[in-house]
């Protein structure tokens, strides 16, 4: 079965950015942006992964992958 996977523990562990740190500059609620790294969510806010691109510096093909389970 295949999911979708947004790779924000990789991009933020690559360029040494805690989740802290990426939910306060965001403003965003560390439990819903938890769910996001686990990949236990069934919408994808479009305006988070847009916030996400700029402050990570990637683009949404960066972003997102699709995997099997």
């Amino acid at each position: 079965m295949k999911y979708l996977h947004i790779r924000i523990v990789e991009l933020s562990q690559e360029k040494k950015i805690s989740k802290t740190k990426i939910c306060k500059d965001l403003d965003l609620q560390r439990g819903n942006f938890n769910r996001y790294c686990r990949d236990e969510f069934q919408r994808i806010d479009a305006n988070l992964i847009l916030k996400l691109c700029g402050y990570l510096d990637c683009d949404i093909a960066d972003l997102l992958e699709i995997r099997e389970t």
